[in-house]
C-alpha cells in the first residue's frame, strides 16, 4: 500500500523505551505480542469486523497488521499524514474514520482511497473534532468536540454525533466539566463516555452512559482510580476501560495503569491487566469480535 509523503504527527519515546502492540484476554491470561518498535509510538488499536487486522496510528499514519503478526502496511489516507489515535471502523469494516490534525473527521476506504470531510466548519473560535464512536447502523459518529472556555482553547470539551454520510452536529451535553471517549452500545441504545461531572476535584474522570439523544444520564463507576476510556464488547456484556493512579488529571502517557472490565450496567469490575502505559493504550475500542480478546499497548522501558 502507497501514501504520499512521510508520516507528520510524531509521539517519540524516552531513550530505551518500547512500544508493544499486544492481545489481552477478559480472563487475564499471559498477553501475546504482536509487533513492537523502538522506533516512535504506536497506539490505539482497533480490530477489524471480520477479525483479520488490527489498525494503529504511528508518526500520524494508519497502519494494519495481522493479528498473528507480521509486518504493518500503511493505509492509503487520501494524503492524511497528521492522524491522531482517535479512530474507528464502520460496522461493516469498509471505512476507517479518522481525527485529523485540521480538527476534523475524515471518512476513508478501508483498502485505500481518497478521504472525505464529514464534520463541519463551527464557530466562534476554535472547534476541534476527535471521533471514538460509530453507531451500529453506521450512521452516526460520536465525538468529542473541543472549544474555548476561559480563555483556555481545550476548555469546553462535550460529547456531539454527526450523521456519517454528513450532516448537521448534535450537541449532547452542555458543561464546563470534561467529557470524551463516547461509545455506542452494540445494540445503540446507549452512548458511554467518561466525565468530571459531579467531580470535587480537578481530573476526577468516572464512567458515564446516556441515551443517544442525551437523556437517562447515568453514573456507572464511583472510585478512587481515574477511569476512562470504555469500550463496549461486540456481545455487549462486558465493559473494558483503563484506569489512572487516583489524582491524575487527564489521560497522560507513562503512567502505571491497568485495565479493568465490568458489566454494562457498571457492576462487577475487575482488575484483567497492569502494566505502564496511558495515552495511546486503549483510546478506542479494540474487541476482537469474539469478545473475549482485547487489543492495547504498552510502553515498557528497559
Amino acid at each position: 500500500m502507497t501514501i504520499t509523503g512521510a508520516g507528520t504527527n510524531v509521539r517519540p519515546l524516552a531513550a530505551g523505551q518500547r512500544a508493544r502492540l499486544l492481545v489481552g484476554d477478559i480472563d487475564g491470561g499471559e498477553p501475546r505480542l504482536v509487533y513492537e518498535t523502538a522506533d516512535s509510538a504506536l497506539e490505539a488499536p482497533n480490530w477489524s469486523p471480520d477479525g483479520r487486522w488490527l489498525v494503529f496510528n504511528q508518526d500520524g499514519l494508519l497502519l494494519r497488521i495481522a493479528p498473528g503478526g507480521g509486518a504493518p502496511e500503511v493505509i492509503d489516507t487520501g494524503g492524511i499524514t497528521d492522524a491522531n489515535n482517535d479512530h474507528v471502523l464502520s460496522p461493516d469494516g469498509g471505512t476507517v474514520y479518522l481525527s485529523a490534525g485540521d480538527g476534523h473527521i475524515h471518512a476513508v476506504p478501508f483498502e485505500g482511497g481518497p478521504a472525505r470531510r464529514v464534520t463541519n466548519d463551527r464557530g466562534p473560535g476554535p472547534f476541534r473534532h476527535f471521533l471514538h464512536g460509530v453507531s451500529p447502523d453506521g450512521r452516526t459518529l460520536a465525538y468529542v468536540g473541543v472549544e474555548p472556555y476561559g480563555g483556555d482553547e481545550w476548555g469546553y470539551r462535550n460529547i456531539f454525533t454527526v450523521p456519517a454520510a454528513g450532516g448537521p452536529d448534535t450537541r449532547l451535553t452542555d458543561s464546563p466539566a470534561p467529557a470524551d471517549g463516547p461509545e455506542f452500545s452494540p445494540d445503540g441504545a446507549w452512548i458511554y463516555f467518561n466525565s468530571e461531572h459531579g467531580a470535587t476535584v480537578p481530573g476526577h474522570a468516572q464512567l458515564f452512559r446516556m441515551r443517544p439523544d442525551g437523556s437517562e444520564l447515568t453514573r456507572l463507576t464511583s472510585d478512587a482510580r481515574v477511569n476512562w476510556f470504555p469500550h463496549l464488547s461486540p456481545d455487549g456484556r462486558h465493559v473494558l476501560y483503563i484506569s489512572f493512579p487516583p489524582g491524575t488529571e487527564g489521560h497522560p502517557a507513562d503512567r502505571d495503569v491497568v485495565l479493568r472490565v465490568m458489566d454494562p450496567d457498571g457492576g462487577a469490575p475487575r482488575d484483567v491487566l497492569a502494566f505502564p502505559g496511558g495515552q495511546g493504550s486503549l483510546n478506542v475500542n479494540s474487541w476482537a469480535p469474539d469478545s473475549r480478546r482485547f487489543a492495547y499497548v504498552d510502553y515498557p522501558t528497559a
